[in-house]
């Protein structure tokens, strides 16, 4: 028998609005909040605010100011860099592993689906589901690669790119090249080519780099 899905405790529902009203924009870079004013504003308790509050902190979303509630984070371009420059090595890495890992046709298939959900997210120009599609192809990525440490630092650092990214969803141009570098690392990955796949990865993320740094600069959304 299938087991029951799991029931998220109060303190993860917390967690995951506060952190999509902070990608959201609805919770300002470097604005200061109260732990009541979430508690009223998500309706729960202080109590799993409170505990959302320290997660995210560990996260970087936020900072969180004993008996003066929290500041949601701000990042400079710099920072901006630095987690770039973090991210394309690990997740290179994490391709060039699942290269090596002779994964079957049905192994792949979540990777894949991603991808085909991106390109059909593209033909209806709807950049949200684009957005959900390319962060499922990127955890999937890393999974495959099955190093467990690499998995956790990216899992961190990704929230504080997914939030950049959500500021310029709109203003920059379809991701087309994205989704070509995307079906490239997964060929390369189905054929077994380490290199091929880590190099492709490393292109495609430092590419991507480039376009956020640009539309960061242009638009000043975050500190010089």
């Amino acid at each position: 028998m299938l087991e029951a899905p799991k029931q998220k405790t109060i303190t993860t529902q917390a967690m995951e609005q506060i952190r999509q009203l902070i990608f959201d924009g609805e919770l300002a870079a470097g604005s200061d909040h109260l732990e009541s004013e979430l508690a009223d504003r998500l309706g729960m308790s202080r109590t799993p605010v409170r505990e959302a509050t320290l997660m995210l902190a560990q996260q970087g979303l936020l900072e969180v100011r004993p008996r003066k509630g929290v500041r949601i984070a701000t990042l400079s371009l710099k920072d901006m860099e630095e987690i770039y420059a973090v991210l394309t090595e690990l997740e290179a890495l994490a391709a060039e592993e699942a290269a090596g890992k002779g994964y079957s046709v049905e192994e792949l298939a979540a990777l894949k689906q991603s991808i085909e959900a991106m390109e059909d997210a593209l033909k209806r120009e709807d950049r949200e589901a684009w957005a959900m599609a390319d962060n499922d192809f990127h955890a999937e990525l890393v999974r495959l690669g099955g190093n467990s440490r690499v998995q956790s630092i990216v899992s961190m650092m990704a929230n504080q790119v997914r939030r950049a990214r959500a500021m310029t969803l709109y203003i920059r141009p379809l991701p087309v090249k994205s989704n070509e570098d995307h079906r490239a690392v997964f060929d390369a990955i189905r054929t077994g080519d380490a290199d091929k796949a880590r190099e492709c990865h490393r292109s495609h993320r430092q590419h991507a780099r480039e376009v956020l740094i640009e539309l960061l600069k242009k638009h000043r959304l975050f500190q010089l």
